[in-house]
């Protein structure tokens, strides 16, 4: 081999990887699995007073995220975001982190979700629970720079299954 083969050769090697790693993070991202870790079962009400968040990643490699959001809407209106900042998720293990609720109507978004709650746990309907809607994003770089996100809109209902979730694939 000639010294410009192993040249390009070593070139396209620096070149692939980074798309290699950002690939495989967004694979992971994707599979990421999630539920709600404390000491009491999940409520809208306990998250809107932040709370931690346990991650599964059930892939062979780290998967690293710069955000994970659940942005909840009643009646399109946006009540209320859940964030947690950048965390990297070791393979076949879980992590917990801590998130932070903000919203601009703070006393109002809490008593529609223990409205909720109350609802999803078998009480009479007193608000509409079909108008609760809410977008779960997790949101990663690709080579670092190039945002990318993956979003799913369900319904409160499905959030709150989700979130009570007994076993993830790591545990």
């Amino acid at each position: 081999m000639n010294k410009y083969s192993i040249i390009v050769f070593a070139a396209i090697i620096v070149i692939i990887i980074p798309f290699a790693y950002s690939g495989l993070n967004i694979i992971g991202v994707n599979q990421l699995e999630y539920k709600w870790n404390g000491s009491e079962e999940f409520s809208f009400f306990s998250m809107s007073n932040n709370g931690n968040v346990e991650f599964c990643n059930p892939t062979a490699f780290s998967t690293t995220f710069d955000k994970f959001q659940i942005t909840s809407f009643y009646d399109a209106k946006n009540i209320g975001d859940y964030e947690i900042e950048t965390t990297t998720v070791e393979p076949h293990s879980s992590i917990v982190k801590r998130g932070n609720f903000s919203t601009e109507e703070f006393q109002s978004t809490q008593h529609l979700f223990m409205t909720l709650d109350y609802e999803f746990d078998g009480g009479a309907v007193r608000v509409d629970p079909n108008k609760f809607i809410v977008l779960v994003t997790i949101q990663t770089p690709i080579i670092g720079i190039i945002p990318y996100s993956h979003t799913n809109q369900i319904s409160g209902f499905e959030l709150d299954q989700i979130m009570k979730n007994d076993e993830l694939i790591c545990n």
